[in-house]
C-alpha cells in the first residue's frame, strides 16, 4: 500500500496502475481466497458445534462481501480510470476492514468461544 501511495502521490501513473494491479491481485488470490475457505469450512464447523454463533458467522461473512464488493469497485474503477483518489480509499478501507474483521474472528472463533 505505501507504494501505491508513494508512486500515486509522485503522479507516476504506470507505476501505480502496476502496484494497484499487484496489491489487487494479493487481496483476490489471498485474502478472498482465504475468506472462500474459511466459509466452506471453518465457519461451518463452527455452526455445527455452536448453532447460537450463526448471527457472528453472518456478520463475519458480511465482511467478506463487503471485501469482494471493495475489490470488485477497485477493479473496475482502474479499468476506467486508472488509479485515482478512489481506488486509494478503497484500498485504505479494505486495510481496516480486514483488521476489524480478524480481530472479531479471533475474539469470537478462536479464543474459545
Amino acid at each position: 500500500m505505501e507504494v501505491l501511495e508513494q508512486v500515486y502521490g509522485e503522479k507516476h501513473k504506470k507505476h501505480a496502475m502496476i502496484a494497484a494491479r499487484a496489491l489487487l491481485e494479493h487481496w483476490e488470490t489471498r485474502t478472498i481466497a482465504h475468506a472462500d475457505s474459511e466459509e466452506e469450512g471453518l465457519y461451518k464447523r463452527k455452526l455445527e458445534e455452536n448453532p447460537d454463533i450463526s448471527h457472528t458467522l453472518s456478520m463475519l461473512k458480511r465482511d467478506h462481501d463487503l471485501l469482494r464488493i471493495l475489490v470488485s469497485d477497485i477493479k473496475e474503477e482502474l479499468d476506467k480510470q486508472g488509479v485515482n483518489d478512489d481506488v486509494i480509499d478503497r484500498f485504505k478501507a479494505i486495510y481496516v476492514l480486514v483488521q476489524i474483521h480478524n480481530r472479531d474472528e479471533e475474539s469470537y472463533l478462536l479464543d474459545g468461544h
